[in-house]
């Protein structure tokens, strides 16, 4: 089956994007170049086409109820027009997705998963909405999604809009904002590091602003932006990625994700094993490396103390921000601290490399 066109296909036709197949949607990895538009972001303003998200509605009394059983956060303790970020977890523990909870109010609320997960996630909800008073729908064709990432980015997108953007905190959200004849929702959220915002629309009103943003935008050199750049500027960002640091097999516990998952709720999926491994103490830990010489540690790499596999890498670049390689790696607990060395097994061969602080951008 060939893959899915978002609402910005043909614009990304126009701008020469290199259009590749990503999660079943065709999508530029880069425009002009990963490390122009990644830098764009973290000095002026990015434009990024996340149309491929997921949308679930979760309407009904028991809304409330549904979503704390089946996701790990607590969604009581969110104000109406917050966003929450939590993660649904199997009966073992292991991440299924992450994902971002809009609530509307206690009975409404809006969900967005990530593309690659978006099926998996919708059968594996969907299993537990008999027991519920809700009413569960995947509108995800319905919407067009534009993020609009850097330090310039509220200057930009207050030309279109009619409220004070400045007047929303990070992770708020505000529903029918007006941008020309169009209601749009407007979420100060992003997967950069840097200050941002999402836009969710119909199609048509989603490639007139793109269109807008990159017309009005040139006096602030924006950029169109690519996957390549949306996975370095998370990464330094320390934002996780589902497939890298994130699966099935592997514990919010073991890769800094604890915050999520709320142990004073009665009863969630997962918990019984969640609680077991805090009882028996988790045996691997997510660490950041940094390369001695500028070789990229790849996915899979393993990495070795004095001559023993300790781990392995989950993403790994030669960051644009700090001009060196860095990596992530999920390894034995108690293998390694902060300063140690170790080495990263590359084509074969062991490249020195140092544990360092994963709050990359910290080292700016």
């Amino acid at each position: 089956m060939s893959p899915k066109k978002t609402p910005l296909y043909e614009e990304h036709k126009k701008l020469n994007g290199n259009l590749v197949d990503f999660a079943g949607w065709y999508l530029p990895v880069e425009y002009e170049g990963l490390i122009p538009e990644h830098n764009t972001v973290r000095e002026n303003v990015g434009l990024f086409d996340v149309s491929h998200m997921g949308e679930f509605m979760v309407d009904g009394k028991e809304a409330l109820d549904f979503l704390n059983y089946t996701l790990s956060n607590d969604f009581s303790k969110l104000e109406d027009g917050q966003v929450g970020y939590s993660m649904i977890l199997n009966e073992n523990g292991g991440i299924i997705d992450d994902l971002l909870v809009y609530k509307r109010n206690d009975e409404s609320f809006m969900l967005v998963p990530n593309a690659a997960n978006t099926k998996k996630d919708f059968d594996h909800l969907s299993k537990f909405v008999d027991q519920y008073d809700v009413k569960f729908e995947n509108r995800s064709d319905e919407f067009g999604q534009i993020a609009i990432q850097g330090p310039k980015s509220e200057e930009l997108l207050q030309k279109f809009v009619d409220i004070d953007l400045s007047e929303m905190g990070y992770y708020h959200f505000k529903e029918n904002v007006k941008y020309k004849n169009y209601d749009v929702l407007v979420s100060r959220t992003g997967y950069t590091g840097e200050d941002g915002f999402e836009v969710y629309g119909t199609p048509e009103s989603t490639v007139e602003l793109w269109n807008d943003l990159l017309e009005e935008g040139k006096e602030f050199n924006v950029k169109p932006c690519g996957l390549g750049c949306r996975d370095t500027l998370r990464f330094e960002a320390s934002m996780p990625l589902y497939g890298n640091e994130m699966s099935d097999e592997i514990s919010p516990l073991e890769v800094g994700l604890k915050f999520a998952v709320k142990m004073d709720k009665s009863d969630f999926i997962g918990k019984e094993a969640t609680q077991k491994l805090i009882d028996k103490g988790v045996e691997r830990k997510l660490i950041g490396i940094q390369m001695e010489k500028k070789r990229i540690a790849r996915q899979g790499a393993e990495v070795e103390k004095d001559g023993k596999k300790i781990g392995e890498i989950t993403t790994g670049y030669l960051s644009p921000t700090l001009g060196v390689c860095i990596a992530n790696a999920l390894v034995d607990k108690d293998s390694v601290e902060t300063g140690d060395e170790v080495d990263v097994i590359i084509r074969k061969k062991p490249s020195k490399a140092k544990v360092i602080s994963k709050q990359y951008l910290k080292n700016r």
